[in-house]
């Protein structure tokens, strides 16, 4: 037998089961590490489109058990290779080829669970991951084209179209320094950077297409603001007789805070007249956008200068109301007392809120009291009142509330 090779467990007989068991780790090792390689690349897609889930976190056990497994099978295939090529035996062979077969058999079972237990993400992830390059691609070409319209339309110089075609150029270079295949830029990362392309394309192109309206729109829009500014100035011109009968009529505190409304409506109407005539001439050198933005601050200060005519103007029509039949107000202030009262009663509140609401009617009377003299001080008591009606509505809010948290 000198000079003859042997077999590995010095035993003829063992030479077939050696080659089953060789047969058997090999099967087993490749079957683990096709799953793992599979998971894997799931895993790193994953970490690509969702980094949020930390999926590589929780695959990391899994990994090192599937690394542990497969040393194990290349460490004992190198000594039967080597036994084999020396003719000696495997130490303890058939206890440790059974044991890494277990081993690689977990291995791969653990990788299932984890696959499947995460399935439909890691399914979706893979999906997604393989579409971002193209997803890159068709919104470069959309957004080129974009850019190519804006340059060649007649409107380039529109300002929603400038700022259109500026957002889109932005980025654009962002996208483009990332790379359709740099690895060190995440697949999540381009995906963002291709949806905000793709949102600038899109409101590059809205611009584009209301452009042409924009002039009509203009128009439009002068024509209302200079109406609605000439009708300010017929209404302005009644606020210094307004502001004269509340003087004349009634205690000087009711009118002590509109004492500037004149003169303040008068700058919000030369405000509104200075932003309508630039308005005009934006119109008139062919950019309606400009023109449309003027008008709105016209309108603005339209607004502005009303409020203050009819701060005025209410305020007289108020005290005149409230002068004619000084009960009507306190009257109404009464009815709602009195429903706060019934509520109370009929949800069993009365311990919580009788004093309460009891303390009103007191109050009530006391605010009545206040208008005497020759020029009461209506105001003051319609004010009063006015927060005496704030206080009932948020009692009755609360014994609502109230009512309610005790049915539950």
């Amino acid at each position: 037998m000198a000079g003859r090779r042997r077999g590995w467990f010095r035993s003829s007989g063992d030479d077939q089961w050696i080659e089953q068991a060789r047969t058997s780790l090999v099967s087993a090792f490749l079957d683990m590490d096709q799953r793992q390689s599979a998971a894997e690349a799931a895993v790193l897609a994953s970490d690509q489109i969702s980094p949020e889930r930390a999926m590589a976190r929780r695959w990391e056990t899994l990994r090192a058990q599937c690394y542990a497994a497969a040393t194990a099978y290349l460490t004992l295939t190198e000594e039967m290779d080597a036994a084999k090529e020396a003719g000696t035996s495997v130490a303890d062979g058939r206890r440790r080829a059974d044991g890494v077969a277990r081993q690689l058999h977990e291995a791969a079972r653990g990788v299932d669970q984890f696959y499947l237990g995460n399935q439909e993400h890691l399914e979706h992830a893979v999906a997604m991951l393989a579409t971002v390059p193209q997803l890159v691609r068709q919104v470069q070409a959309e957004a080129v084209a974009a850019r190519e319209r804006a340059d060649q339309s007649p409107y380039a110089r529109y300002p929603s179209v400038r700022a259109g075609a500026a957002a889109v150029d932005e980025v654009m270079i962002t996208l483009a320094a990332a790379g359709n295949d740099d690895q060190s830029v995440s697949a999540s990362t381009k995906r963002e950077q291709a949806n905000r392309l793709q949102a600038a394309t899109r409101q590059l192109d809205q611009a584009l297409a209301a452009a042409p309206t924009r002039a009509h729109a203009a128009q439009t829009a002068l024509t209302s603001v200079s109406t609605r500014l000439s009708a300010v100035r017929t209404r302005s011109e009644g606020l210094a007789a307004a502001f004269s009968a509340l003087l004349r009529e009634f205690n000087a505190a009711s009118s002590a805070d509109l004492a500037n409304n004149e003169r303040e409506s008068e700058r919000a109407t030369a405000a509104a007249e200075e932003a309508l005539g630039r308005a005009r001439a934006a119109a008139a050198n062919d950019d309606p956008e400009t023109a449309l933005d003027l008008t709105t601050a016209a309108r603005g200060h339209i607004g502005e200068a009303e409020e203050y005519v009819d701060a005025v103007t209410k305020r007289l029509a108020l005290l005149r109301e409230v002068r004619a039949d000084p009960q009507e107000k306190s009257k109404a202030v009464r009815f709602r007392l009195r429903d706060a009262q019934m509520l109370a009663v009929s949800r069993g509140l009365v311990a919580d809120w009788g004093s309460v609401l009891d303390a009103q009617v007191e109050r009530i009377d006391r605010i009545a009291e206040t208008l005497t003299g020759r020029h009461p001080d209506y105001l003051a008591y319609v004010t009063e009142l006015d927060t005496v009606t704030d206080f009932i509505a948020g009692v009755v809010d609360r014994m609502r509330k109230q009512a309610g948290q005790q049915r539950d």
